[in-house]
């Protein structure tokens, strides 16, 4: 046998090993915690041109896309978002992989994991580029990103509701259980908080009346937080799970 700098058992050791859980935790606090930074900052220093509107009625919230437009917002939600968007697109594999297991059989669950993940994708996506391309600068492109992100985190919200009613119905698993309600929950409660921005955005747009635009800024706010929440309950998911980084049994020699 071959004799290395170091014995096979230190190769068989993991170079890095983290709980999922953690990981999935710290990748949505990275958007939430910016989101809030750049809130605060736009309400204590940018308070007059964040609350603008276009027809000059009184409102006292801005939108996100009003609140990461400036600098230092623009920069703080552009590196929360950078960092946060790889361990994102490695959850949407690991999502894949893990509805893969369960539904290796059932064709329609297996097509509907498929769609699940290119929303996931998309959504990931979409949020990239609403980020990286503020309304203040190209502001089709930005709403266009923003369409993409809304839409696909809807379709990949109702998807995973109805992969994981098919996991609980066929494993007892407490933690299942309560990941699925959970998700039931904060879908149903982002699809209200979306069909109520939409409505107080076309009703201060078509009446221009004070106070409209804040009621849709909160309400945007809220589908954030609850898209941020929905993500969050990967923690029940993958609650024994690891994310290891290992030498792989290929490229060892002996």
């Amino acid at each position: 046998m071959l004799q290395g700098p170091y014995g096979s058992l230190d190769r068989d050791r993991p170079l890095v090993r983290l709980p999922i859980t953690g990981f999935a935790v710290g990748t949505v606090l990275l958007p939430l915690g910016g989101l809030v930074v750049c809130l605060f900052i736009s309400l204590m220093y940018h308070f007059e041109e964040a609350t603008y509107t276009h027809c000059k009625v009184t409102n006292y919230l801005p939108s996100i896309s009003a609140a990461i437009s400036r600098v230092p917002e623009r920069y703080i939600w552009r590196c929360c978002i950078g960092l946060h968007s790889a361990p994102r697109f490695l959850m949407s594999a690991v999502y894949f992989n893990f509805y893969r297991s369960h539904f290796a059989t059932k064709l329609i669950e297996l097509g509907l994991s498929v769609l699940v993940l290119i929303c996931s994708l998309v959504e990931n996506s979409g949020l990239l580029l609403l980020t990286y391309v503020s309304s203040t600068e190209t502001y089709v492109v930005h709403k266009n990103g923003f369409i993409a992100f809304i839409s696909s985190s809807l379709l990949h919200m109702l998807g995973t509701c109805r992969l994981w009613h098919v996991i609980q119905r066929f494993h007892i698993n407490t933690e299942e259980v309560t990941s699925y309600r959970w998700k039931v929950r904060l879908f149903i409660f982002n699809v209200a908080c979306c069909l109520a921005a939409a409505y107080f955005f076309r009703r201060h747009n078509k009446f221009c009346e004070g106070g409209f635009y804040t009621l849709f800024a909160l309400c945007e706010y809220l589908v954030v937080f609850s898209n941020m929440a929905f993500h969050m309950t990967a923690f029940w998911d993958f609650r024994s799970k690891e994310v290891t980084v290992a030498t792989p049994s290929e490229d060892k020699r002996y």
